[in-house]
Formats: structure tokens, C-alpha cells, sequence
């Protein structure tokens, strides 16, 4: 059965993606949501995000500022969360 898992980054940007990465491994449907801020992109963090929209990954924010990403409401991603089987903050 495929679940549904939300990542939540918030201040360990970097290892956050790639944890969400790794769960990509066990075939289920990873949403990520950038929380509170500018995401700092290193190369490495480019990389991890290019891959992930090639993924088909969904990938919010709540800051507008955050290019490249769909923009959500804080209200909007609290109201989204219970849809899924883990939430998993990082």
C-alpha cells in the first residue's frame, strides 16, 4: 500500500532533501514543504531539488520568495497535512 509523506524543512535544509530523496526509494508519494524562510541553495541543494521535479515530487513553500517552488499559504499547508501518513519535520 503506497503512502502518503509529508517533509517538513525548516533549519537543516540540505539534509532534509535528501532525506526526502532517500524515502523516494520505497515507491511512496513524498510532498516537501519549505517553512519559514528563503531556502539557501548550496550546488548540492540545486541538485537535489532538480532531481526531485524530475521525480515528479511536489515541492511547496510558504514564502514567496522561494523561486521554483509552488507558493502555499501557512493556513493552506495546515489544512493539507492531515491528508497525509507521516509528517515528518526536519
Amino acid at each position: 500500500m503506497v503512502k502518503k509523506i509529508a517533509v517538513l524543512v525548516r533549519d537543516r535544509q540540505g539534509e532534509a532533501l535528501r532525506m526526502a530523496l532517500g524515502l523516494t526509494l520505497v515507491d511512496d508519494i513524498i510532498d516537501v514543504y519549505m517553512l519559514n524562510g528563503k531556502f539557501t541553495e548550496t550546488e548540492q541543494d540545486h541538485l537535489n531539488l532538480e532531481l526531485m521535479k524530475e521525480l515528479d515530487m511536489k515541492i511547496y513553500s510558504n514564502d514567496k520568495d522561494n523561486v521554483g517552488v509552488e507558493y502555499l499559504a501557512t493556513r493552506e499547508i495546515a489544512h493539507k497535512l492531515p491528508e497525509y501518513d507521516h509528517v515528518l519535520p526536519y
